[in-house]
This record gives C-alpha cells, structure tokens and sequence, in this order.
C-alpha cells in the first residue's frame, strides 16, 4: 500500500514588527515555509511534490538525483525516502565521501544509496547520453535533476502563492530559478516578485526562468536581483552572518546565510534604501535549508 505523498501544510506567516518598517509604512510578513515539515523543508518540499506524484504516475518505484555534499535537495530527498518508503539514490560530487559530514551521514541514516563520482564525470549530470546510462543502471528510479528545479516543481511553487494574504511584493532567494518561476506563475499581474540571486554574476537565470515560466516571457511584473549576493553561492560575509544572528535574536527568525538570509538581509537594504514605496505589503518566502547550519558548523565557517 503505498503511503501517500502528503504533509500537512502549514500557512503560517509571521509579520516582523520594528519602528524600521514603521517609520515607512511598510508591512513585512515572513512565509515560514522552513515550518512545512521537520525534516523536508520549504521549497525542497514544494519542488518534490508533484514529482512524487509523476514518479508514480510513470511506474517508477526509486529516486535518482544530483549534489554537492552539503546540499539541502540531498537532504531532503533523503527525508522524503525514508518518510514515503521508497528507495533513493544520490549522485554525490566527490572526490571522495566525508562521513562525518552532518549532510551525508543524515542520508545515510535514511538509507539513501549514495555513488560518489569526480567532478569531470559530474559536470556531465545535464547530457542526454550520460542520463540515458544512469537510467540503463537504475531502471526503476525516476530521476530528478541537481537542485530539484522542473515543470513539476513549479506546481509546488505555484500552489505556496494560493495561501499567502494580501500582499504587493513578494520576495524570494533564487538559486536554479524553479521557486522564482513558480511564484511568477502563481502570482496576480499586479504583484510585483523579486528574486534575489544568492549567487554570482546570475543573469543568465533571467533566461531559465523564461524556459520554465510562460507568464515570465509575456509579463514585466518580476525581476531578478543579482547584486546581493554578498561574493557567491556557499560564501557570506561576517556581516551577513551577524545579520542572521540578529533577526534570530531579535524576530526569533531563524536564518542560514546562504538562502533565506541572504534574501532577508538585501531586503532590509532595499527598504534602508527606501526601494518600497510607502504602504507596501511584503511577503518574503522563507524557503528552509536551516539543516545547512549543521554544515557550515562543520567545516568551522560560523
């Protein structure tokens, strides 16, 4: 009997209250999409859905996926294995496997089946030849690909809009594009949404989020922010981090430095900046990858 693919959603949104928003009539509620599920978090569990849901559609019984050591989308697809039953693999980028990493041995622990491979064998993770070969060795997972961004994936994304209130703007971190291009799909005309790219020089994500959304192509209600990303994707700046701990201190916010953090803290600029105009209604997406913490922590960079 298969258990089905469900968590229980939760809504919750939580308005940060400070003169610093006050002063300028600005509303600023926080979509705690990091309180989805304990283990599965926020846009890792919206991506997943729905390509839980085809999986079994197309008669596929295992999980085949792409990462780095530390990456939230192992993790979570690690989670969902062990709370659906079904059999994961991972495509590790190596060299080698660190066991002590607090990534890896959560994957472990939820009996993901992990293939360690040199970085030359996985840059080759997007051509049709290699794919074709990993599903020759695998021929009962469903592969999804590195981050978890596809057609799939938007639904998950989409749906997150239906149960936000009122609200002008509406923000998120973008890596691969997929959060960003969902919300623009879900999104009424007349809501501005910003993507702030938590990696360096990300123009080229403005395409990609073209190829995955119809209404970004037709629409100028969106844009992608691509100088907050405070030196690169995993890099952050002391300032950033003590940022971070401040709204965790102040707001019982929790962040991590690398996703919703470095959204938080380029949204804090901007409203410094008065890039809102007075009487905006923000809602800044929280999308999870708090388990990252434990990584950074590892390897002593907080």
């Amino acid at each position: 009997m298969h258990k089905s693919f469900k968590i229980k959603e939760n809504n919750h949104i939580q308005q940060i209250d400070t003169t610093f928003l006050k002063k300028r009539n600005i509303y600023l509620g926080v979509k705690r999409d990091d309180l989805l599920h304990p283990l599965i978090s926020g846009n890792k569990w919206r991506k997943l859905k729905y390509n839980l849901a085809y999986m079994r559609k197309i008669n596929k019984t295992e999980l085949l996926t792409f990462g780095g050591a530390f990456s939230n989308h192992i993790h979570a697809c690690a989670a969902a294995g062990k709370e659906f039953n079904i059999t994961t693999h991972a495509i590790i980028r190596g060299p080698e496997l660190d066991n002590n990493n607090p990534t890896i041995q959560f994957a472990k622990h939820c009996g993901m089946n992990l293939h360690v491979v040199n970085r030359i064998e996985y840059r080759k993770r997007h051509e049709t030849e290699y794919l074709n070969a990993l599903q020759e060795r695998f021929p009962n997972a469903y592969i999804i690909s590195e981050g978890g961004t596809n057609e799939h994936a938007l639904l998950g994304c989409q749906e997150l809009v239906q149960s936000l209130p009122e609200h002008n703007y509406l923000v998120c971190p973008t890596g691969s594009g997929g959060t960003l291009a969902g919300l623009i799909e879900g999104s009424a005309s007349t809501t501005q949404v910003i993507g702030i790219a938590v990696l360096k020089q990300a123009e080229y994500l403005n395409e990609e989020i073209k190829k995955l959304s119809a209404k970004a192509n037709n629409q100028t209600n969106w844009q992608l922010l691509t100088e907050f990303h405070d030196g690169g994707y995993g890099k952050f700046s002391p300032e950033l981090w003590q940022f971070c701990q401040d709204m965790s201190h102040t707001y019982n916010l929790p962040l991590e430095p690398i996703y919703s953090g470095k959204m938080m803290y380029a949204l804090w600029q901007l409203i410094e900046q008065d890039y809102f105009p007075s009487g905006s209604e923000i809602i800044a997406v929280h999308t999870g990858g708090l388990q990252g913490l434990n990584g950074l922590k590892y390897r002593g960079l907080i």
